[in-house]
C-alpha cells in the first residue's frame, strides 16, 4: 500500500504516476478522487482540491495519468479504448494501491468520461458519488472542430510551451496521445452511451452553455439513459472547465452533492431521479 505522504509517485501497471493528496478534515468521509481533462495533470487542478476537501472534509486524491505531467511516458498511438482502459483497469488499480473502498470521482472532460465509465462498472459498489464535469459520451461535429482548432495551434502558436509548464518532457506525449486518438477517424464512432443504463451511483453533471467541445446532447443524454439519480447542472457564462470559468458555483454545487452523497445512501434497486438546474 502506498504511504501517507501528500506527494510522489506510485508504480501502477508498469508507470509510475504523480499523485498529491490532501488528509481529510473529518473522519468517515469518502475520498475525493480527481480525474483530469485530455490535456490536464495534478497541477492543472490548481487548487480546486484544496478548497473541495475544506468545505466537504474529505480528503482528496490528484493524480496524473501516464503521459501526463511528471507521470511516465505513455506508449503512443493510444488506442480507441484508452478510456475505458484508465476506467477499468488503471483507476481500480490506483484506489487499491491508497486502500480507497468509499470515494467521490470528480472527473472533468476525458477524466469525466472515465468517472462515468467507471461508475458503471465493477468499481461501483465503492462509488458514493461521481462528478462529471463537462463529459463526453458520443463525439459531435463540434468536439472534433474543437480539438482541431487546438492543434492548430499547437503547431502554430504558443500553446505548446503553456503545456510544457504543466507536462515538462511529456508535453508532445501528452498532446499528440490525445489530439491523434480523438481526430483518429475511427473515433468518431465512439460512443459510451450503452453503459449509462449501468449506472446506479448518483451522478451531478456540469457543464457550461459555451462549452467549445460538446452540446447540451451529452448531457440529455446522460440524464435520459442512466439507470440512478442524475442531477444536471447548467452554467450560462461557461466554457469547457466550469470550475475555472464558474469556480464559486461549481465548487458549491459539488459540495452540496457531496454532502447529500454522505448524508443519504442511495441504493441501486432505488427508483432514479433526474434534476436539471440552469443558471445564469
Amino acid at each position: 500500500m502506498a504511504t501517507d505522504q501528500s506527494e510522489g509517485f506510485i508504480d501502477i501497471d508498469g508507470a509510475r504516476l504523480e499523485y498529491r493528496r490532501i488528509p481529510a478534515t473529518q473522519p468517515d468521509r469518502p475520498t475525493l478522487v480527481f480525474l483530469h481533462e485530455g490535456l490536464g495533470c495534478v497541477a492543472i487542478w490548481k487548487d480546486v482540491p484544496d478548497r473541495l476537501a475544506a468545505a466537504t472534509g474529505c480528503a482528496a486524491l490528484v493524480y496524473s495519468r501516464r503521459g501526463y505531467g511528471n507521470s511516465s511516458p505513455a506508449p503512443l498511438p493510444r488506442p480507441i479504448t484508452y478510456l475505458q482502459y484508465e476506467a477499468e483497469r488503471v483507476l481500480p488499480a490506483v484506489l487499491d494501491a491508497f486502500g480507497l473502498a468509499d470515494v467521490v470521482l470528480v472527473g472533468h472532460s476525458d477524466g469525466a468520461s472515465i468517472a462515468l465509465l467507471a461508475a458503471a462498472g465493477p468499481l461501483a459498489p465503492r462509488i458514493r458519488l461521481a462528478v462529471a464535469e463537462a463529459p463526453h459520451v458520443l463525439v459531435e461535429d463540434v468536439t472534433v472542430a474543437g480539438i482541431e482548432a487546438v492543434t492548430d495551434l499547437y503547431r502554430t502558436g504558443p500553446l505548446r510551451e503553456r503545456l510544457k509548464r504543466l507536462h515538462g518532457d511529456n508535453v508532445d506525449n501528452a498532446f499528440w496521445g490525445w489530439s491523434d486518438a480523438w481526430l483518429t477517424p475511427a473515433f468518431r464512432f465512439w460512443n459510451i452511451e450503452d453503459r449509462l443504463p449501468d449506472i446506479r451511483v448518483p451522478l451531478l453533471v456540469i457543464q457550461g452553455v459555451g462549452d467549445e467541445y460538446a452540446t447540451a446532447e451529452q448531457y440529455d443524454s446522460i440524464a435520459a439513459r442512466s439507470g440512478g439519480p442524475v442531477s444536471v447542472l447548467v452554467l450560462d457564462d461557461c466554457g469547457h472547465t466550469p470550475h475555472r470559468d464558474q469556480a464559486d458555483r461549481v465548487l458549491a454545487a459539488i459540495a452540496e452533492a457531496v454532502a447529500a452523497a454522505i448524508a443519504t445512501a442511495v441504493l441501486p434497486c432505488e427508483a432514479h431521479s433526474r434534476h436539471t438546474l440552469h443558471l445564469d
